[in-house]
């Protein structure tokens, strides 16, 4: 009995490390300028995703302008791809926009095993660049 709650434990910790480990970058590339204040719907940039928890099935993605904060970007769920990337276009979300100067602006994304509000959230992976860089 002693054994199968260490192999538990070890299980546990080792899914939690591997969430740990759980990242995502991104790039700006090929949106076009904006700086009136008036955002844009538009595709998604392409995501690098790394470290992926384990049943992940769906990664969430979120905008926020950390400058303002209470603006709501949107974003989108896209199924998990093999190769790590999530292509532009998966999703439509409101462009970075900010009005004469840069903002900071960062991207949440959310492992869930399941798409939607039922999903268990098994990771969140932040991303943060100035736009304009």
């Amino acid at each position: 009995m002693k054994s199968i709650a260490l192999a538990v434990t070890a299980i546990f910790f080792s899914s939690m490390a591997h969430a740990d480990n759980f990242s995502i970058s991104f790039t700006w590339d090929g949106l076009k300028a904006c700086n009136t204040g008036n955002p844009r719907t538009v595709a998604n940039p392409a995501f690098v995703v790394k470290g992926v928890p384990a049943g992940t099935q769906f990664i969430e993605f979120r905008l926020k302008d950390l400058d303002v904060p209470g603006f709501n970007h949107g974003g989108g769920s896209v199924a998990v791809s093999s190769d790590g990337t999530v292509s532009p276009g998966a999703f439509k979300y409101q462009s970075p926009c900010p009005p004469g100067g840069k903002h900071r602006y960062e991207w949440t994304a959310t492992a869930k095993d399941k798409k939607g509000f039922g999903g268990k959230k098994l990771g969140v992976a932040k991303a943060v660049r100035n736009y304009p860089e």
